[in-house]
């Protein structure tokens, strides 16, 4: 396995070591996908897998078929009707979700070191972000699964009116690259909680954390055959599963683009409902009347910067106000030079890999435009190509000043390590601005003064606001956008009404 250097590794403190050398013999094989309680024998090709740090292959895994699908849909719609499953008591079924929490704690450095193999993420990140959450997600919603309640409705005349909150059904789920595992348990979780039966679909860039994922879940025997499915390919494989008339739900997590695509199929196979986070543009406004402008500087440029800047719900666009603006931009352009991009397992590095080399080009192309279009250059600006960094796909951390909200740096989503800042002088300039984007996921603001933070915060078109702390996020909180950044909440109660179908029953006395 070319992609996998095997050395003496720095220690990394207060965390378990990387697994590599348990990670080089596991991935020596190609993965299959699960389906039925097997791993299967079928797939049309193999799909190999990146290392963003050093361009090599470090796996690779079968793509399914379409009738691969067909057959995850059939399983997942018989364990639906199997006793063993349907009529399991909500307490064991949160002893259930319980246990696979457990397993994943259990099993942490091994899906986190895959999970930085495969993403380029930094092992700090995967570790103590992407596993720790996926645990965490797992042992959440066990807790719900008897507390998700229906209602006794408060009608007219002698009638009783209850509903009832069913298992919406199959349940296709299609995660992104960029938290992989984490996302994947976020959409698994909350439907298993509920009764569902799933077929996930990790990234073709980034699936090896998954399938390591249903490999723990198959050999503790925790659930019954066709509960849950693992398809493993392409976007074409995606699209077999947004299409399949006999898929009850489906939630997606991606770009803006897949999602309207997903909108389309679903009208165009069996209307199942949709739940989609995508992109977002979001804006982070620094007033003059900032209690700690200190804070607000380091918070907005690793609110960013982490994670290689390839989240959805990033401050991408920093509004500064002119009183303030020369200060900001000096301080956070110092952030940015000090960030050392370098090998995700070398604990002194600040900063992974961008996803694949595609991407990187894409990021790359969007400096170029920044550039072009008159936005000065404060920090980075440029590909990484120090040391070993030339074998990866390594953007510097950019930072770019006096940029125009009309540049396209500031309208489109780059989904990487680079900053616009904006000046701005009132506060009314500043709000028309930050909602001038075809996006809502989230908006931060920052300020002294409690009249101003309730005012603008109310006034900022976005799922979430934060205020004084940006990027505040609990499963307690929905997560989610409006706009074109998504339909539908995520965490909370509001996962779990997305995976349920709800009926009323009368009763005439």
């Amino acid at each position: 396995m070319g992609g996998l250097k095997i050395m003496n590794q720095k220690i990394f403190e207060g965390i378990e070591q990387p697994k590599l050398e348990w990670a080089h013999d596991w991935l020596s094989t190609a993965k299959r996908s699960y389906i039925n309680g097997q791993w299967i024998d079928s797939g049309s090709h193999t799909i190999d897998s990146i290392n963003p740090a050093n361009g090599k292959i470090i796996g690779s895994f079968y793509c399914t078929t379409k009738e691969d699908v067909d057959s995850a849909v059939q399983a997942a719609r018989e364990a639906l009707s199997n006793p063993e499953w349907k009529n399991m008591s909500r307490k064991q079924r949160g002893r259930v979700l319980r246990k696979i929490s457990e397993l994943i704690a259990e099993h942490h450095a091994e899906l986190a070191t895959l999970e930085t193999l495969d993403n380029g993420k930094l092992y700090t990140e995967a570790y103590n972000d992407d596993v720790q959450e996926a645990h965490d997600l797992f042992e959440y919603y066990a807790g719900w699964t008897d507390k998700f309640y229906g209602e006794n409705n408060p009608v007219e005349g002698d009638f009783l009116s209850v509903t009832t909150r069913d298992p919406i059904g199959v349940c296709g789920q299609i995660v992104p690259f960029n938290f992989p595992i984490q996302m994947a348990v976020l959409k698994m979780a909350p439907a298993l909680a509920m009764g569902n039966t799933v077929i996930l679909k990790p990234a073709d860039k980034t699936s090896f954390s998954a399938i390591r994922l249903f490999e723990i879940i198959d050999e503790a025997k925790l659930l019954p055959k066709g509960v849950i499915n693992l398809i493993l390919g392409d976007g074409q494989v995606g699209a077999y599963i947004s299409q399949h008339m006999n898929i009850d739900k489906l939630s997606f997590t991606g770009s803006t683009k897949i999602g309207k695509q997903l909108l389309h199929d679903s009208a165009d196979s069996n209307l199942k409902p949709v739940t989609l986070e995508l992109g977002g543009k979001s804006p982070n406004i620094i007033f003059e009347d900032v209690t700690n402008l200190e804070g607000a500087i380091e918070r907005s440029f690793y609110g960013l910067f982490t994670h290689k800047g390839e989240k959805c719900s990033s401050p991408t666009r920093l509004f500064v106000q002119n009183a303030i603006y020369n200060t900001v931009v000096e301080k956070i352009a110092d952030y940015a030079k000090n960030y050392q991009c370098g090998d995700p397992f070398d604990p002194n590095s600040k900063q992974g890999a961008q996803i694949s080399k595609e991407h990187m080009e894409s990021i790359l192309s969007y400096i170029e435009s920044g550039k072009e279009q008159g936005a000065r250059i404060v920090a980075g600006g440029e590909r990484d190509l120090m040391g070993t960094n030339a074998e990866g796909y390594f953007v510097q951390p950019t930072i770019f000043a006096d940029v125009d909200n009309n540049m396209k740096i500031a309208q489109e989503e780059i989904f990487g390590p680079v900053l616009c800042i904006i000046p701005f002088d009132t506060e009314e300039n500043v709000i028309k601005m930050a909602n001038d984007t075809i996006y809502g996921l989230a908006a931060g603001l920052w300020t002294g003064d409690t009249s101003r933070a309730h005012r603008v915060a109310n006034q900022l078109d976005a799922g979430m606001v934060f205020v004084n702390k940006y990027g505040c996020y609990d499963f307690a909180s929905p997560f989610g956008g409006v706009k074109q950044s998504g339909w539908g909440k995520e965490y909370a109660i509001h996962s779990l009404s997305a995976f349920t179908k709800t009926r009323a029953i009368w009763f005439a006395y």
